[in-house]
């Protein structure tokens, strides 16, 4: 059985965000996706095959080639999760204005 990755298991590699920064808004095909790599082109097939395990990336075959696309759905996930610390970071960041501006204002 194939393993299965999650949305934040594909993106933790660098070179993974880059494909997905390739691929977003077109359909190119391993060869030309190889070529903005210098691994070997198997070793761009493994990220790919990761991405697309986590549905970030589908694939569709045109004949002997394959051609892959951003599938950016699965990012929400990703999305929700940066809010909580967004989020989190705006409350500290307000108090640690509403310190400064007291402080200041005691002067």
């Amino acid at each position: 059985m194939a393993e299965k990755y999650d949305v934040f298991q594909a993106i933790a590699d660098p070179t993974r965000r880059r494909l997905l920064e390739l691929l977003a808004g077109k359909e190119l095909s391993i060869s030309t996706i190889s070529s903005h790599f210098t691994m070997s082109r198997t070793a761009v097939t493994k990220h790919l095959y990761v991405l697309e395990s986590a549905g970030l990336v589908v694939a569709r075959k045109i004949g002997r080639e394959k051609l892959y696309c951003l599938e950016a759905k699965p990012l929400q996930k990703l999305r929700t999760w940066l809010t909580f610390y967004e989020q989190l970071w705006d409350n500290k960041l307000a108090i640690l204005k509403n310190v400064v501006e007291n402080n200041h204002s005691e002067e």
